[in-house]
């Protein structure tokens, strides 16, 4: 296996399940140290000793994404172990789909500030730590691209980030900090409906041209590409990792 990223300091947000886990199992598979930022502080713990078991380096950081604090301190106590920090993967989101007559404040307040604001205090903070260059990557969604029917705030979410992500390749650009995101189609993981609904597997499927849905580990190969010097000429780009399926849709 190769080792990409050998001496590099990276955090992921969300990284205790699903996409974010693949993420940072993937990193640390190819010798990077990973710090996990998640709510769920025991899962996120876990995923550490796992990793910690294989003979990788991970840490667990309890913490709000929406709250710049938790950046601030997961970002300051990875610098103070490694003296460095190189890598940001933003991955975080908590969805509640429905009409838009149901929206409430709660839900919107809470989907904006996990799926957009933690975006912006994660660059903010990691552009701030990072000293010679760096690869920050944002986790949207092929929902970024299309219109989705009970799915009003988390496609605005998600196009929100593709435009932070562009604004902030051009401002950082100069300072070697490169901004890019990974936009997934149907991946089945903890906590989606898809799982459990073998007619929206099958629908899916069917609107596929790749024939089947994507895994937690066609991302993680995504957010890699972009996290390391394989991409080192790339930033303010998107890439749909989705089979085909946004192509095709009607």
């Amino acid at each position: 296996m190769t080792q990409r990223f050998a001496g590099k300091v990276a955090l992921v947000t969300g990284g205790a399940q699903g996409i974010g886990r693949a993420i940072v199992q993937a990193i640390a598979d190819e010798g990077g140290s990973v710090g996990i930022l998640d709510r769920a502080e025991d899962k996120a713990a876990e995923v550490a000793a796992a990793i910690v078991a294989q003979g990788g380096r991970a840490h667990a950081y309890g913490g709000n994404v929406a709250d710049r604090d938790s950046f601030s301190s997961a970002i300051a106590d990875l610098k103070h172990r490694y003296g460095r920090f190189d890598i940001l993967v933003n991955n975080a989101i908590w969805v509640r789909y429905g009409p838009i007559a149901d929206i409430t404040p709660e839900a919107l307040q809470r989907m904006v500030g996990t799926g957009f604001n933690s975006i912006v205090w994660g660059i903010q903070t990691a552009a701030e730590a990072m000293d010679d260059g760096g690869s920050i990557v944002n986790i949207a969604s092929a929902a970024a691209f299309i219109g989705m029917p009970q799915g009003m705030v988390y496609c605005g979410v998600k196009a929100g980030a593709l435009g932070l992500s562009r604004a902030a390749a051009a401002e950082l650009g100069p300072r070697g900090i490169r901004v890019n995101s990974v936009c997934p189609g149907s991946i089945p993981t903890e906590g989606v409906g898809i799982n459990v609904d073998a007619e929206k597997v099958r629908l899916r499927i069917a609107k596929t041209p790749m024939g089947r849905l994507g895994t937690v580990q066609d991302i993680a190969r995504a957010a890699c590409f972009f996290a390391s010097d394989d991409s080192r000429f790339v930033t303010g780009e998107s890439m749909l990792v989705d089979g085909g399926a946004t192509q095709s849709f009607i």
